[in-house]
């Protein structure tokens, strides 16, 4: 394995044997088989955390610590006004501060979410005005409600590229398909998800048939899905901090969400579509010029008019007599360049491999539980282990071999050791070999890989239970039941397929052309294995066809279990008497047996007291 490992390795990464010691020493450490559970909320592919670290999301943040606004609320909240209609110019109709003032559509969004996760996750209890609190900082309520009548905002709300210049640094995972930039990612929408967040946790709350981020019924009801992560409590301090930090994770940005939070709490209002007040002041606003920044529209601002000339100070000299207007202006001091950030790195950026660090190789038998599950180990330059990192487990290949709760692609994260499990995984029904591929969310590493085969049930033994010979009369049913035992290795081999033929010989491999047949009328049949390790071949599965003869009913299984079960057809003697005089004719005449040919027309057939099942093939015995 070290070999492979020191591919993957940066440039100026410790040697492969280094790497492979500590993929080692990790899998040695973690406990036998311990496997991650997955989510199965509706909507998508949802990342699973171990323990109670930040939830998982495109690296690390549902908004990848984009820039957010970073105006408070008033300190002092006025009591509501009733609602009386504006007479001024202005566009705000409000009964209220306008501070607390809520787009209408923003408002329903955030209401609706609230109900749709407490409706699954009622546990976490959700409030509708922590998605607000969210939505002022991340968008300022989706640009003052500038949405259309389906709740999408009029042009996309982005976030400045995230290329590692004072933010974190993600390549792109969406190909620009959200955020138009295939260079980087950036924060997309009204509650600024991150496309590589977004494709795990998007909704379409709408019902429109979409997951958009730039919808706010959508991006609200995602974020408070994934608010609700790792089984967290809003109603507890602990978990709701938890939970606004793994949407940015900055103490300053904790207590900006907590205080609109706790503002809308106190009290708000609804306000048209469209008029809602514009935050101003950003987290970026005192970068240096030139960096990205967001596309989000921000209001024009005054122009101050034109300052006068101060009044004079005591003790001053008066301006010389004559020259009006020459005062000075105050002079306005200049803003001192602030020291940029250093780049926040992700735990994704520090990964140098993803390496398979236990059950390189699964199989498992058609229709089970794999014994084992895929586990890849993220490791930096050194080899050390790096925890908190997104990992993509993917089936590749033809198969129905599904991870717990159906799912073809569950994402997991690395636990303090940094090892990454998949969820349990079962086989489906279809035999095969095929892949699991392990990657590193928005990373272009690598790939972990594991080969996965599904076989089929089998059995290399098959015997009947009973003797009872199985005969029957031209033209009738086998009246007797056939029960046969399946094992494999001595022990029972349930569920194995068992490949019924009619043959005429046990040298002849082919089907038999004449004799017995399945109701069907065909002479090859499959069965199933039943729980018990048997299946049984029910009184009249058989019939026995038109032909008298000595026949074999020819049983095999995977594995090699071969079994060979006589059927013995006999010509039928029972020929209906066409006349219905008692008296008994003398053995051996022909008149006790009448021929065919002395039946003019059909009319002339046995009476229907006669047994049906046997006049007929009386008939084509006498003809033989």
């Amino acid at each position: 394995m070290a070999p492979d490992i020191g591919r993957r390795l940066r440039r100026g990464a410790t040697s492969g044997a280094v790497v492979a010691a500590a993929v080692a020493a990790l899998a040695a450490s973690q406990a036998p088989e311990a496997i991650q559970p997955t989510t199965d909320n509706a909507g998508g592919d949802r990342a699973v955390g171990t323990g109670e670290g930040t939830p998982p999301s495109g690296e690390g943040s549902a908004t990848g610590d984009s820039p957010y606004y970073t105006e408070l609320p008033p300190l002092n909240t006025p009591p509501k006004q009733p609602g009386v209609p504006g007479t001024g110019t202005g566009p705000l109709v409000v009964t209220g501060p306008a501070e607390a003032g809520i787009p209408a559509t923003v408002l329903s969004a955030y209401k609706r979410a609230e109900q749709s996760v407490r409706s699954t996750a009622p546990g976490c209890n959700l409030p509708w005005q922590l998605l607000a609190g969210i939505g002022k900082v991340e968008s300022g309520q989706a640009s003052g409600g500038r949405v259309d009548a389906n709740g999408t905002t009029f042009r996309p709300i982005l976030g400045p590229a995230l290329n590692g210049v004072g933010f974190a640094n993600i390549s792109d995972t969406d190909d620009g398909a959200y955020d138009g930039d295939r260079v980087h990612d950036r924060a997309v929408g009204p509650m600024q998800f991150i496309p590589s967040t977004w494709a795990t946790w998007g909704q379409d709350a709408n019902g429109d048939g979409k997951k958009d981020p730039n919808n706010i019924y959508d991006a609200a009801q995602a974020a408070g899905l994934y608010l609700c992560a790792n089984d967290r409590n809003l109603a507890l301090k602990a978990d709701l901090d938890r939970a606004i930090l793994s949407y940015n994770r900055s103490t300053e940005y904790l207590n900006t969400v907590l205080s609109w939070f706790e503002y809308y709490k106190r009290g708000t209002h609804q306000v048209p579509d469209g008029t809602g007040v514009l935050p101003v002041d950003r987290s970026d606003n005192r970068r240096p010029s030139g960096l990205p920044g967001t596309t989000t529209p921000t209001p024009s601002v005054p122009v101050s008019p034109s300052p006068t000339s101060p009044a004079p100070k005591p003790g001053s000299q008066d301006p010389k007599p004559g020259t009006p207007g020459t005062t000075k202006p105050p002079t306005v001091p200049t803003e001192p360049t602030p020291v940029p950030k250093p780049p926040v790195t992700s735990p994704a950026d520090k990964v140098a491999a993803l390496a398979v660090a236990g059950n390189r190789q699964l199989t498992a038998i058609t229709d089970s539980d794999f014994t084992g599950v895929p586990r890849a180990a993220a490791l930096d330059a050194s080899g050390k282990p790096v925890a908190k990192v997104n990992v993509r487990f993917e089936i590749v290949g033809a198969t129905d071999t599904r991870f717990a709760g159906g799912k073809s692609a569950v994402t997991t994260t690395t636990t303090s050791s940094g090892i990454a499990s998949s969820p349990a995984l079962r086989a489906g029904e279809k035999a095969g070999t095929f892949t699991i591929r392990a990657t590193v969310v928005g990373r272009t590493l690598g790939a972990a890989e594991f080969a996965v085969s599904v076989t089929e049930r089998q059995a290399d033994t098959l015997v009947r239970v009973g003797e009872d010979p199985l005969s029957a009369a031209t033209g009738t049913a086998f009246a007797q039941e056939l029960q046969v035992k399946a094992t494999d290795k001595g022990a029972l081999a349930p569920g194995v397929l068992v490949t019924a033929e009619i043959v005429a010989s046990k040298t002849d491999p082919k089907p038999a052309t004449e004799g017995p047949t399945f109701k069907d009328a065909s002479r090859t049949a499959t069965f199933t294995i039943g729980t018990n390790g048997t299946f049984i071949l029910e009184k009249g599965g058989l019939l026995a066809g038109d032909k008298a003869g000595d026949y074999l009913l020819k049983l095999t299984a995977p594995g090699g279990g071969t079994l060979f079960v006589e059927l013995k057809v006999t010509r039928s003697d029972s020929t209906p008497d066409p006349d219905p005089t008692p008296e008994p004719s003398e053995p051996g005449t022909p008149e006790a047996s009448p021929s065919p040919s002395a039946s003019p027309s059909p009319s002339s057939s046995p009476s229907p007291s006669a047994t049906a099942p046997t006049a007929s093939p009386s008939a084509t015995a006498s003809k033989a």
